[in-house]
């Protein structure tokens, strides 16, 4: 099979994904940083936990090798989720806001077993084996609602749904023990840019509690333009990158507000066609308050730039 072939194998079961996932498309396009490059570590005080917004890669992979996907961006994206855990003191419990899950109001996962969703398709048969038994936290959802119902917004419960790829994948890779409860929140539909930069900032007293926050998404999204690709798509995928670049690291009240229209950024909707996979970045900026964001990783994947962002 050739290399072209392959890709598109690959990049077939990723448009397959897009189809039957909960509730958006699947994966995103990671750029390497060269071999050995160290990352860089923050401050952070031991009082509070950092808070993250990540790229969870595309279906299965980067925990699964794909044909196509070449190996430098796989273990660049790898080593990038391996380092999630070495970023901040240790948490008490992980509260993750994932691209593929959206609700009507904001939805807690109140489950004290979640089972495995295996939310993409058209992968090896080893995708839907994966496992990763991570124990939920019935008394994390529980404040999770609390501080939601606090500030005045309506709050489900979903005590059946398990973890989704947008959890698992970067996780398995950051917490292979799975032994730190982990509870999901939803996204909500309408994917309004204030009203999760809203939820952020009622979840913040988490952050005080040992209770590490990651959106899971990417920065870059858009799927026929990555089966296209091209000189014109990559430019886009920067311009974009750039841009968050210097939003995140703005003062909180201007960051907020660029966040809020971030469709007027540059390429924004040709990258962002919809924006799901951005939104889980307005809720951890919410919960950064006054801290600044950073860069903490950039890759591609097929020559479109992504990249993590952390706040603390």
């Amino acid at each position: 099979m050739t290399r072209a072939m392959s890709r598109r194998r690959t990049m077939a079961g990723l448009a397959s994904s897009a189809a039957i996932a909960a509730t958006a498309c699947v994966a995103g396009e990671p750029r390497h940083h060269p071999e050995g490059e160290e990352h860089a570590m923050p401050t952070s005080t031991a009082s509070r936990m950092p808070t993250a917004f990540i790229p969870h890669g595309g279906g299965p992979w980067p925990v699964m090798s794909l044909p196509g996907m070449p190996a430098a961006e796989e273990r660049s994206l790898a080593s990038y989720m391996r380092s999630i855990a070495e970023l901040g003191p240790a948490p008490r419990a992980l509260l993750v806001v994932s691209a593929h899950w959206e609700a009507r109001v904001p939805t807690v996962n109140t489950g004290a077993a979640p089972p495995m969703l295996y939310d993409y398709g058209g992968f090896p048969e080893a995708a839907y084996h994966l496992q990763w038994p991570a124990p939920g936290d019935p008394e994390l959802a529980a404040e999770v609602r609390d501080l939601l119902r606090g500030a005045g917004m309506q709050v489900a419960e979903d005590d059946h749904r398990g973890y989704d790829h947008g959890t698992f994948i970067p996780l398995m890779l950051a917490y292979p023990e799975a032994r730190i409860p982990v509870v999901q929140l939803s996204l909500v539909r309408g994917l309004d840019p204030a009203e999760h930069l809203a939820v952020g900032r009622a979840l913040a007293p988490l952050r005080e509690r040992g209770v590490y926050l990651l959106g899971s998404g990417n920065s870059y999204h858009n799927l026929p333009a990555f089966f296209r690709g091209g000189p014109r798509e990559a430019a886009a995928s920067r311009e974009l990158d750039a841009w968050l670049a210097q939003t995140i690291a703005l003062p909180a009240a201007e960051r907020d507000a660029r966040l809020e229209h971030w469709e007027q950024a540059p390429s924004a909707r040709q990258c962002h066609p919809r924006e799901e996979h951005l939104i889980p970045l307005m809720v951890v900026a919410g919960a950064a308050g006054d801290d600044l964001g950073r860069v903490q990783w950039s890759g591609t994947m097929g020559g479109m730039t992504v990249s993590a962002h952390h706040f603390g």
